[in-house]
């Protein structure tokens, strides 16, 4: 047997890592600055986050969800402190496709309605219902195509309007901050109006933070910068520091009969001693503020830079446009200054560091930034 050859790969086999930075098979190191899509949050290797796995490893590494968890207890508890949603139940799966799904299928069951309202350049997963609301017709097998869903652009007031006083949608489905896309945020006007339209008719609004919660915005939400609360979350990639978990909150207001929604390994012994050591590690070394701090300071030196056409995004969430190929400048990153970003198409730099970033290290990425800049420039 094989693997299936199925993704685009760089050479590189990656072996090691250990806070912002990763070690391939030959011993070179590279700083991280798209921790794996931004799973990544308080760091490779971080010290609390080994210990919480080993200790757990010792005790039960898994049992179905047939008997009590007080782990996801406890979980439930420390992310509704730190998050602000206290108020909303907490479901447990593994992975952000599975978290959407869930997140789609409880605005079903509660609303009675089918349809789906979406964004344009969205891009919530690749399981049936997830990519039904995906805004690319490349990766939508013809196995799904019968779900509903229409998509709108991004902070157009009157679609959005118009689209949700028909009364036919049983979710309004939006990302904090669209990555995939290639890092765009809709407008605080537009965040306020859906809250007030989803509930004039009786949608759900559901906030997609899969890629941009958990601290990465500065906020330990991003659509929390627009001061609107949802009433569905979804969360993963950084919820699990590289560990496979994920969450739907939910609020209280709408219950659930048992069975409509179950998973068998979702919410396991070890994935929640994982996700309880990320957030006590956020919260006590203080990464919402230092990713709010250091997207200030990248933002600024960013925007310095002659070759720099735009920069979108918050906090350690940001797309760079350049006057030259963004694809160009990524492989020359990799292959000649050892730094790991991303890219979003058609030509966009994205950047998804560790949370625990240092000052160094972002003037290590700009000066190497700068450099490429410079060479490509002058060729």
């Amino acid at each position: 047997m094989k693997i299936l050859d199925i993704y685009q790969q760089y050479p590189n086999e990656l072996s090691s890592g250990k806070g912002c930075y990763v070690c391939d098979s030959q011993g070179k190191q590279y700083l991280d600055f798209y921790g794996g899509h931004g799973v990544i949050s308080i760091g490779h290797g971080h010290v609390n986050f080994v210990k919480a796995i080993n200790d757990q490893l010792e005790k039960l590494v898994f049992y179905s969800n047939a008997f009590q968890n007080p782990l996801q207890v406890e979980l439930a508890k420390i992310l509704g402190e730190i998050s602000g949603y206290s108020n909303y139940s907490l479901f447990l799966s593994n992975s952000g496709a599975e978290a959407n799904e869930n997140a789609l299928k409880t605005a079903s069951f509660i609303t009675g309605r089918s349809k789906i309202l979406a964004l344009k350049g969205a891009f919530h997963g690749r399981s049936a219902g997830a990519v039904a609301a995906t805004d690319n017709n490349n990766i939508k097998a013809p196995f799904g195509s019968q779900l509903d869903v229409d998509f709108i652009p991004i902070s157009d007031l009157t679609l959005l309007q118009d689209y949700l006083e028909t009364k036919t949608y049983a979710a309004f489905i939006i990302e904090g901050i669209q990555g995939v896309n290639g890092i765009f945020e809709a407008s605080t006007d537009f965040w306020k109006m859906a809250r007030k339209l989803c509930s004039q008719t009786g949608t759900l609004l559901l906030a997609d933070e899969i890629q941009s919660g958990y601290g990465r915005s500065g906020n330990f939400f991003a659509h929390q910068h627009h001061r609107i609360q949802a009433d569905i979350v979804t969360v993963a990639k950084g919820m699990g520091n590289g560990f496979p978990v994920a969450g739907t909150l939910i609020h209280q207001a709408f219950e659930l009969k048992k069975g409509l929604l179950g998973t068998t390994f979702g919410g396991g012994q070890l994935a929640c001693a994982a996700a309880i050591s990320v957030l006590k590690t956020v919260s006590d070394e203080n990464l919402m503020q230092n990713a709010s701090e250091m997207g200030v300071f990248l933002i600024k030196k960013l925007q310095q830079l002659p070759e720099v056409k735009q920069v979108r995004g918050r906090g350690l969430m940001l797309g760079i446009e350049f006057h030259v190929s963004a694809k160009t400048v990524r492989q020359i990153l990799l292959n000649n200054f050892h730094v790991i970003t991303g890219f979003s198409e058609p030509d966009v730099l994205r950047i998804l560091p560790p949370l625990a970033i240092t000052f160094n290290e972002c003037e290590l990425f700009i000066k190497s930034l700068s450099k490429v800049l410079q060479d490509l420039t002058k060729a």
